[in-house]
This record gives C-alpha cells, sequence and structure tokens, in this order.
C-alpha cells in the first residue's frame, strides 16, 4: 500500500491563494492507495475517497504545534508507513515533521516556489530530504536538494478560449496588492498607451498590502487613469478561469524568485503573457518578457501585443504548459522524487 502525507494551510477550492493546491492532491490521490491531508483547515467534500484530512487548527500557535505533531505521530506511528512526506509552501512544516519522520526512513519533501528567503527556509532546505519546486531559480537559496518539476496545473480548468476582437486592448492582472507585485509600474505603462485598460484583481492581506492598495489607488487618481484602470478585491479561485477568459493579456510583473502560478494558467487558456521574471523564460519566448518595474518597455510591449496575432501566441504558450506544466506531470514527478 502506497501512502503519502500532504501538509498545507487550507483544503478548500475557492480559496484565491491555496484553491490550486486541491487539484495537486487530487492528482496525487489518483496515483497512489491513500493520501493523508494534514491542514490547518478543510472543506468537507473536496478531496477523492482515497484522502483522510486531519486538521490542526488551534486558538494559539503552541496548541496548533501540539495538534499538527500528534497528528503527524499518529500517521507515522501506523504499520503502513508514509513513502513520503509533501510539505506544501510552508517551511516549518517540514522543520517540525523531519525529527519525526526521516528516522523512520519517511523522505520530507519541501514543495517551495517564492522569492523571500529566511533563516527559517534554510533551517527546512538542510533537514528536508529534497526541494521540489518549478524551476531551480523559483528556489531562493543554493542547494544541491532542488528539484525542479514544474507547475502542477489542472489543464481541465483551464480550457484554450477563443478571444473576440475588441476596441480596447484587455490587460489583467492577478495578485495580491503587495510591492513586490510590480503594480504600480504596469499601472504607469496603462498610462501611456491609448486604448488600453486594465483590471488588477487581488486580496490585501498585510498592513502592507492594505497601505499599498491605498498606494495604487492615489496612483490611478494622479494619472488620471480612474477610467482605464480598476483595482478589484480578490476572487475566489473558481472565478479565475472566467476573468482569464475576458483578457486579451495577461500582465506580471512579479519580482524575480517566484514563478506566479496564475501565470501558467493564463498560459494554459491560450492567453497571451508579459513577463518580467527571468525564470519564466522556459514558458515565454523572449518578445514576451520585458525587465522588471520598466515601463516604457513594458508600454512598448503592450503596443507589440496589441498588433500581434494573439490567438497564435496563446495556442504556443498552451503546448508549452501541456508539455511540462501539468497537474499530472507535475504528480508524476513527486512520487518520482519521493521514490529516489
Amino acid at each position: 500500500m502506497t501512502r503519502l502525507v500532504f501538509i498545507t494551510q487550507q483544503v478548500d477550492p475557492e480559496s484565491p491563494v491555496l484553491g490550486a493546491t486541491v487539484a495537486k492532491i487530487r492528482a496525487l490521490a489518483g496515483l497512489v492507495d491513500e493520501v493523508v491531508v494534514i491542514a490547518d483547515g478543510a472543506v468537507e467534500g473536496a478531496l477523492p475517497a482515497n484522502c483522510r484530512v486531519r486538521t490542526f487548527r488551534a486558538p494559539s500557535r503552541a496548541g496548533r504545534g501540539a495538534r499538527f505533531e500528534a497528528a503527524l505521530a499518529r500517521e507515522l506511528g501506523r504499520r503502513a508507513r508514509p513513502a513520503a512526506l509533501v510539505a506544501h509552501m510552508c517551511p516549518i512544516y517540514a522543520l517540525l515533521a523531519a525529527p519525526l519522520a526521516r528516522p523512520l526512513g519517511v523522505r520530507v519533501l519541501l514543495w517551495y516556489t517564492h522569492w523571500r528567503a529566511s533563516r527559517l527556509l534554510a533551517a527546512a532546505e538542510r533537514v528536508a530530504s529534497a526541494v521540489i519546486t518549478v524551476d531551480r531559480r523559483s528556489f531562493p537559496l543554493a542547494s544541491r536538494k532542488v528539484v525542479p518539476i514544474g507547475h502542477g496545473i489542472d489543464l481541465s480548468g483551464y480550457p484554450c478560449v477563443d478571444r473576440p476582437a475588441r476596441d480596447a486592448l484587455a490587460l489583467l492582472m492577478l495578485g495580491r496588492t503587495s510591492p513586490a507585485k510590480g503594480i504600480a509600474t504596469v499601472i504607469r505603462a496603462v498610462a501611456s498607451v491609448p486604448d488600453v485598460v486594465l483590471a488588477q484583481y487581488g486580496p490585501s492581506l498585510t498592513d502592507e498590502e492594505r497601505r499599498h492598495r491605498v498606494e495604487l489607488e492615489r496612483l490611478v487618481a494622479e494619472l488620471g487613469v480612474g477610467d482605464r484602470v480598476a483595482i478589484g478585491d480578490g476572487v475566489a479561485a473558481g472565478e479565475v478561469p472566467g476573468l482569464l477568459a475576458a483578457a486579451d493579456c495577461l500582465v506580471n510583473n512579479m519580482r524575480s524568485g517566484a514563478t506566479d502560478k496564475v501565470v501558467f494558467e493564463a498560459a494554459a487558456t491560450c492567453l497571451p503573457v508579459l513577463a518580467s521574471n527571468p525564470a519564466l523564460d522556459t514558458l515565454l519566448p523572449p518578445h514576451l518578457l520585458f525587465p522588471r518595474d520598466d515601463a516604457a518597455a513594458l508600454a512598448a510591449r503592450i503596443g507589440e501585443i496589441a498588433r500581434a496575432d494573439r490567438a497564435a501566441i496563446g495556442r504556443e504558450l498552451r503546448a508549452r504548459v501541456e508539455r511540462a506544466h501539468s497537474v499530472e506531470s507535475w504528480a508524476e514527478r513527486v512520487l518520482a522524487v519521493a521514490a529516489a
């Protein structure tokens, strides 16, 4: 019997931040006998029948830690030990799990794709058996443990879309209102290009993000583009395909290091993408990349996209996602690393 333990914050297909995690767990469940999910919270009925969910939510950090350790210890103590444990995005999960799992021969895999490095991440890297990520450049620390496995995009939820011609080029940004997202630069670029509209959707979950939202709204007013730029709230994961279908191009100005999942989701729907992250050069050809925070260069790229055969660009991007970034191929590579 092949079992996996998958540790994550939330199991909720409608979560605007972690909704796509559910598809990854389902893909893993299709390849093994059982997946045990240990999560802070979970929506009932979101996972297949061969998934069991243990939650560790508690009023305090100490309480959560104690419940987490107890849940993991019970799973590791079962006769059929898991083949591996996957800690999803949170280094603390790998750090807490490794002392219990690794002495029993259970490999600890840390899935992490983000630009932010920290002492906690460095400690988690040291105790993990392997670090799985999208691309070697999507993990912020140098490590021989890094294994790039691509992004896991549920292509069934992101079909290719035929988009009609419109009077104004409709640009879309999706993501939290963090300064790391480079939204202000995109607003400035749009302000310099006529016949272009921009819709930005994303939650503001921290004080910094709430302050930055106010700064972005002020910038829109100062540039006089309130009729062409909208700063919206976060949306449920189920609404993302509809937003992608209604756009002509996704713009991503995220700082180097993270490879935003939405870039791959957009490409899956045959939507052209303009992005600044060099780590996306295996997905995007050079004419779809621009230097980060360079509003003039981005404005030039927007003009080129307005004149280009966007349907042909989109079909090529879809093909690239199919080849290297489907959720099925992601799950297969996770199991390959687990068995290494």
